[in-house]
Parts: C-alpha cells; structure tokens; sequence
C-alpha cells in the first residue's frame, strides 16, 4: 500500500469557555483523535488558556485556545474541517500549513516594532 504524503500543519483551536475542565479535555482529545484516525500524527500542543474575545462570537465571549502542530496528508484537510463545523464546543478554528514545530509561541508588542 502506497503511504500518502504528509505535510506539516498549524491548526489554532477556540474551545468554549462554558465547559468544565473535563468537557474541555474531552474536546481536545476529539480533535486529536479525528488527526490520528486520519493516519496524521500530533507533534505538539501548546495550551494559551482562557482569553476574552475582542467582540462576540456566537454569543461567547471568552474561549480556550490551543494552538496544535501535526502531520497529516493534505487530502484530509476538508475531513477535520467537516467534522470541526459539526463540533459545537469549538468556536473557531482554523488549520495553515507550517514550515516548522514552535517549541515556544511569543508575540511581540505593537509597541516594540
């Protein structure tokens, strides 16, 4: 069996403040679980934590966010996405192609440039 190719993704992933800590879990091990079922493979997440949005989305007003580097054939891609729409404890999410795994994720200050 031919192995398809995999490229390397940046998913970014806003999960409802609403949930308990273990709904929350369980969301983020769903998403996981939809990349590793998919023949993918998750190389790293890093967990922002509970933000407030900048104006309202779907009636939040607050979100977890994670950020997930992962492996996955590109064809894929449109799968994740349906079944991340059907997901009601995500608030947003969006998936790019990456270059590399940031270990650590900074931002600079607008003031700093």
């Amino acid at each position: 069996m031919k192995q398809k190719k995999k490229n390397l993704y940046e998913g970014m992933y806003i999960i409802s403040a609403q949930l308990s800590d273990d709904a929350r879990k369980k969301t983020l091990d769903k998403i996981e679980m939809g990349i590793t079922e998919r023949d993918g493979e998750v190389l790293k997440v890093h967990d922002w934590g509970r933000r407030r949005f900048a104006y309202e989305i779907e009636g939040h007003r607050e979100g977890y966010y994670y950020i997930m580097y992962f492996n996955i054939a590109p064809s894929e891609i449109a799968e994740l996405w349906h079944d991340y729409k059907l997901n009601e404890d995500l608030v947003r999410f969006f998936s790019l192609s990456a270059k590399e795994v940031k270990e650590k994720i900074e931002f600079k200050s607008l003031m700093d440039q």
